[in-house]
């Protein structure tokens, strides 16, 4: 009850923060330089052309006016009309968030695993060839830059090696996959297609190891100075002096207070990733969520600005939530 009260109290303080968000969003995108409508009309259109267009898109009103059908859209659960594609933003966002959060959330996750195991790896070994390898690794990995280290991936496991397809998209699409949420793999899953899970499994695989290489480095540098504070801790040396099992001290007393910070650390590398997988869906030819968004701003789609913002937003507030659970499940010193 205590974490349920806690939770509903965060999600009561979500709708101020949004709010806010969404203020300074449809007040700062409009003070870009660049007119949306002249974008899609191009430089012959007349200015009763340009007129008819702002009409239609509503951009003719007062600045409270159009905040007002904006806002009143929101909460219905309607973001606005795509001014670039005249479509609807929520049925284009549904398609483009599925895709880049299954490839975030595989690739936050798979970095979470791996910064846990080698970072204790790592601290239990301090100073020896192992530690400096894994920290040398990590160093490399937080300075590739993510673009250049995605094309040397394709370069070596497609163009050289022939194991992985081609960065074409992120299914074969002799497949027949049925889409029903925008994430290939899970869809497949869903509906219990075979050869539609081998290959968005095998599309998967590239992008995904881009961004765990590129995110993986904050995660293992905590997670080993964590691990190195505990094991110089009296109470650490105090319970291996008494002869506990190995088992015992690596479970009991390691592994649990080196993971306390974890979470919130966790929840700022997804947000992170979430925003600036653009280049990674560039390079993957991955059409996701990021590519949609730089689009919009690049053409001044103030919806699609607009819309990509607070989802982005909201992201972030819900995996601090959810990683302020985890903290304090974690170290019972935490009250919530």
């Amino acid at each position: 009850m205590r974490i349920l009260r806690f939770v509903g109290r965060r999600l009561l303080q979500l709708i101020p923060v949004l709010l806010g968000v969404v203020v300074l969003t449809f007040l700062l995108v409009r003070v870009l330089p660049g007119d949306p409508i002249r974008s899609i009309l191009g430089p012959n259109a007349t200015e009763a052309d340009a007129d008819a267009a702002r009409a239609r898109f509503g951009l003719d009103q007062p600045l409270w006016k159009q905040f007002l059908d904006y806002l009143g859209g929101l909460v219905s659960g309607d973001f606005g009309t795509s001014i670039q594609s005249g479509a609807p933003v929520t049925g284009e966002m549904a398609l483009r968030l599925g895709p880049t959060l299954e490839l975030v959330f595989l690739a936050v996750t798979i970095a979470v695993l791996l910064a846990v195991r080698l970072g204790i790896w790592s601290a239990r070994r301090a100073d020896r060839f192992g530690d400096h390898s894994v920290r040398i690794f990590a160093l490399l990995g937080n300075s590739v830059p993510e673009f250049w280290l995605g094309l040397v991936l394709i370069l070596a496991g497609y163009a050289a090696l022939g194991w992985f397809p081609a960065p074409s998209g992120r299914v074969d699409p002799d497949t027949d996959l049925t889409p029903l949420t925008g994430a290939d793999l899970i869809d497949a899953l869903i509906t219990g297609n075979g050869p539609a899970v081998s290959s968005a499994a095998a599309h998967l695989v590239l992008p995904v190891l881009t961004l765990v290489i590129g995110v993986l480095a904050p995660l293992l540098r905590s997670v080993r100075a964590s691990a190195l504070e505990v094991l110089r801790s009296e109470a650490y040396a105090a319970a291996a002096a008494h002869g506990l099992p190995e088992r015992t001290l690596l479970r009991g007393y390691l592994r649990r207070a080196t993971l306390v910070r974890l979470p919130s650390l966790a929840a700022l590398v997804f947000g992170t990733a979430l925003g600036s997988t653009v280049l990674v869906e560039y390079v993957f030819s991955w059409q996701g969520f990021g590519q949609w968004a730089l689009r919009g701003l690049l053409y001044r789609d103030y919806p699609v600005v607009q819309a990509s913002v607070l989802i982005i937003a909201f992201a972030y507030v819900l995996v601090f939530l959810i990683a302020d659970v985890v903290h304090a499940w974690l170290d019972p010193r935490v009250k919530i």
